[in-house]
């Protein structure tokens, strides 16, 4: 089944967003009710970490000209620091001026649901995860910057929806190796849906992301109601084999045939610096091939 990414160039946030949502218009369900936007704040002090607040009005002023959802939630958990540190650094307080019916919710302060996973020596692990993330008539958007990373390789709408949901103090216990945390990854995402989401790439992160990169100028903005396959179409964009990202490759089935809409995706094609660890990152595929070959002799 094919998937519509659309690609918009473009220098300022709030229009290029907006921009890149109308192209997909049709791919959003017009009786939406409920919406969850969870940017990512993996720092609450570091301003390039984080999803600008420009983005995230671009994706209210969207949806409220829409369908004027009856609710909608701007939430997350953010890996350091508190959650109105983030909302008050950033800028996202100012939202509430020109849509006082949103609600900020900090993630870790929502029911939540415990769910098994396993580590990389197949022992069982378990993260709590606000049950909101698995209700399938809540649509999830996910926001972010493009950022390379420190364990898989980069980060963007599906990580995002993942890392950031699972509660704070647990986070850590998906770094147990690099193949396992790209499973688990896939795994909590395939759970979740639906996911909508917007890579805001007029300003990245390249070099040692998700924190302490330096910025990366591109001026593009994708998005998508299959985040799968906008985050393999980015990750492209950016210079990487999809394959290479663990998460994109187990989530392969999910993001189907990947269309672009909009500017040609030729002229996006840019280099990203990875992390100074990205050799190690890839060794995934090495103990997953060892995985499969043990499974087979046994």
């Amino acid at each position: 089944m094919a998937s519509r990414v659309s690609v918009v160039r473009a220098e300022d946030h709030e229009l290029a967003v907006g921009s890149a949502l109308r192209l997909l218009a049709e791919d959003f369900p017009r009786d939406l009710r409920k919406v969850l936007i969870k940017p990512n704040f993996v720092s609450t002090r570091v301003k390039l970490s984080a999803t600008p607040v420009e983005t995230v009005r671009g994706v209210l002023r969207f949806l409220y000209d829409f369908s004027n959802p009856s609710e909608v939630l701007v939430a997350e958990s953010p890996a350091v620091g508190g959650f109105e540190d983030a909302l008050r650094n950033f800028g996202y307080y100012e939202l509430k001026k020109e849509f006082p019916s949103i609600e900020f919710v900090d993630l870790d302060s929502m029911e939540a649901r415990s769910v098994k996973l396993n580590d990389q020596r197949g022992r069982s692990l378990e993260v709590p995860i606000p049950s909101v993330m698995f209700d399938r008539s809540v649509l999830k958007l996910s926001p972010v910057r493009p950022k390379t990373h420190d364990t898989v390789v980069v980060t963007l709408t599906v990580k995002n929806l993942v890392m950031g949901a699972i509660r704070k103090g647990y986070k850590s216990s998906m770094h147990a190796g690099y193949l396992a945390i790209n499973r688990n990854i896939a795994k909590l995402f395939s759970a979740m849906g639906p996911c909508c989401g917007v890579i805001d790439g007029i300003e990245g992160m390249e070099g040692d992301g998700p924190v302490s990169g330096r910025a990366k100028r591109w001026g593009y903005v994708f998005a998508s109601c299959n985040c799968a396959a906008l985050d393999r179409l980015v990750a492209s964009a950016m210079g990487f084999n999809p394959d290479d990202v663990g998460y994109l490759y187990f989530l392969k089935g999910l993001a189907g045939e990947v269309v672009p809409v909009g500017e040609p995706l030729s002229r996006t094609f840019t280099k990203f610096t990875p992390h100074r660890s990205y050799l190690d990152q890839l060794s995934w595929k090495a103990e997953l091939a060892n995985n499969e070959a043990s499974n087979e002799k046994a």
